[in-house]
């Protein structure tokens, strides 16, 4: 069974870190690409970052660029999600998501459970 564990989340205040993590299980997680994406309280999904199966190529949206960095220990099968300077605007709750193929594109075919993050003074 092909599963997504995320953990890491928790109460943070401005200008505080996290560090997400995302346990895969149930496929070779180093032939796909992976994302995270955040669902803030009373809206919608948002994409966040994306790597490539090799790490070869990362995006993310621009609220976030230059703070958080998204990487992967395909050895580990496990994502992460270094997040630095963190306002009460990426509050949320953030899900790792696998992609449909290697990279950079393709769908989001499974997805966590989600781990929240709250940031708050």
């Amino acid at each position: 069974e092909v599963q997504l564990v995320e953990s890491g989340g928790g109460l943070v205040r401005p200008g505080g870190s996290l560090r997400l993590s995302c346990a895969a299980t149930g496929f070779d997680f180093s032939e796909y690409a992976m994302s995270w994406v955040r669902q803030a309280p009373g809206k919608g999904l948002e994409w966040v970052s994306h790597i490539t199966y090799d790490r070869g190529i990362t995006s993310a949206i621009d609220s976030v660029r230059g703070r958080f960095t998204i990487s992967r220990d395909n050895a580990k099968k496990t994502l992460f999600l270094q997040m630095n300077n963190l306002s009460p605007g990426d509050t949320a709750v953030y899900f790792c998501a696998k992609l449909s193929t290697s990279g950079p594109w393709g769908y989001l075919e499974v997805w966590g459970q989600g781990t929240l993050v709250t940031v708050s003074p």
